[in-house]
């Protein structure tokens, strides 16, 4: 008897599919201090639910002592302090409106203390390119120019971590076990390599769909595999 196809077996995404959100410390978001404008790094670690390390602060708030996570900049250090209105150095946290042009930055807002959502993968950063009146223009890594809103905050300096990719897994244990807090499929068998029982696409004396792989967006869920709800494929011709 063969087996549901994975798409089917995965379904919403539970227990061997789900992410083990438990392990992980906690998201990874700028705080927004309403009393102390100061913040003091107590510990920089690794959490196995990002790819960089993060950082641990403690800053007081009407009188409570406050912990926040946030990405680590490049060069961090415990006990370093961290401002949220102080000079345009490496791990300050500013507006845009106060960040000269040319300074890397990185954790960027879209929207006034959102807690940083662009420019978090390790070794990244963007660059602020000038100050308009319809916003901040920044240049992104991937060579986009986007204009924010002038409150919104970003973190000076440049993410940790980087040249994590270019360490060699080595073996597909270890990478089996480093893809686990992630929601990746590994290892992944494509579906003309395996039997006709196990996947629509399978069987055949070689490895080849022999069906056309567009489908409709209604089409039940064993057989909705391949090109789902495709307009065009191919090569654009004329």
């Amino acid at each position: 008897m063969g087996k549901r196809i994975i798409t089917r077996r995965r379904g919403k995404g539970h227990g061997r599919w789900q992410v083990p959100g438990h392990r992980f410390a906690g998201p990874a978001k700028i705080p927004v201090p309403r009393a102390s404008m100061e913040a003091v790094v107590e510990d920089i670690f690794h959490d196995p639910g990002h790819l960089y390390p993060l950082a641990s602060i403690k800053f007081q708030d009407d009188g409570r002592v406050l912990r926040a996570l946030v990405p680590a900049a490049e060069g961090l250090h415990t006990g370093q302090v961290v401002s949220f209105a102080g000079q345009p150095t490496s791990g300050n946290v500013l507006p845009l409106a106060a960040i000269p042009d040319g300074m890397p930055i990185f954790s960027i807002e879209g929207r006034p203390n959102d807690g940083g959502r662009y420019v978090r993968a390790p070794g990244t950063s963007a660059t602020i390119v000038s100050h308009t009146a319809a916003g901040v223009v920044v240049k992104l890594p991937s060579g986009q120019f986007r204009t924010f809103h002038a409150t919104c905050r970003a973190i000076i300096g440049m993410v940790a971590g980087g040249g994590r990719a270019e360490k060699p897994w080595m073996k597909a244990g270890k990478k089996k076990h480093g893809l686990r807090n992630r929601p990746t499929e590994y290892p992944k068998v494509r579906g003309v390599a395996r039997n006709p029982v196990d996947h629509p696409h399978g069987g055949g004396q070689k490895q080849h769909e022999g069906k056309p792989t567009t489908v409709s967006r209604n089409t039940p869920p064993g057989r909705k595999v391949g090109h789902i709800a495709a307009r065009r494929t191919g090569i654009r011709k004329g």
